[in-house]
């Protein structure tokens, strides 16, 4: 008998050890039990957010996307020259890409130039002439028009015949952002967005011809209907 008890005390544990033990196994597995649930929560809102960002489409499902060809938008304007076939003389706009295309007036360019092709051929002419004065009829044309468009002066020639002269026609063309007005005898091209010594009656007549348009499209219109 006291053999027994002897060894029962010699092997004795207090069983608070045991509750700690077990409540300390039982912390452990709950935290990572609560690990386990953050991370995946934190998985969860990860992948909701790349769905948000990202559409899978099938392979089978035709897609449509709106998007401007790169062919679509022209080279720059790297030089000019005036070709001559015959009796007729052309301007020559030679692109980037070594492609080259013939206008007769200067506002059959302004129709298919974008403002940045504008402004390389306005770059061009005025690194040829300079402030020279260029001899040839078609290069005095375009050095004139391009001088008055971008370095206006109110002493130019052009402002003070406005004075007598009567507006024909007032056009935009908004591609390159120019608008023109032809006057007898002339016909000034100006940025929209620069103001231009343009006197009282120029700009009346300017208004009464847009009246007389807008007036014309809305007779237009009310025949259609």
């Amino acid at each position: 008998m006291f053999d027994k008890a002897f060894q029962r005390v010699n092997t004795f544990e207090d069983f608070r050890t045991e509750l700690v033990e077990g409540k300390e196994n039982r912390a452990g597995e709950e935290l990572i039990q609560e690990s386990r649930k953050k991370q995946k929560v934190d998985d969860d809102k990860e992948t909701t957010e790349l769905k948000q960002c990202l559409e899978i489409i099938p392979d089978e499902e035709e897609v449509t996307i709106d998007a401007i060809p790169l062919a679509v938008k022209s080279p720059r304007i790297v030089d000019w020259k005036i070709h001559k076939e015959g009796t007729k003389s052309y301007y020559q706009i030679i692109r980037a890409d070594r492609k080259s295309q013939m206008y007769m007036i200067f506002s059959h360019m302004l129709k298919s130039f974008e403002r940045e092709h504008l402004e390389d051929l306005y770059k061009l002419v005025k690194a040829r002439y300079g402030s020279t004065r260029p001899v040839e009829s078609m290069d005095y044309l375009l050095w004139n028009d391009m001088k008055i468009m971008f370095e206006l002066h109110v002493e130019d020639e052009v402002w003070k015949l406005q004075q007598g002269y009567k507006v024909l026609e007032w056009k935009l063309y908004d591609s390159c952002g120019v608008h023109s007005l032809m006057m007898q005898s002339m016909q000034i091209y100006m940025l929209v967005e620069k103001k231009y010594p343009l006197t009282p009656p120029t700009l009346s007549m300017m208004l009464e011809r847009s009246f007389k348009l807008i007036m014309k499209v809305k007779w237009l219109i009310s025949c259609v209907n």
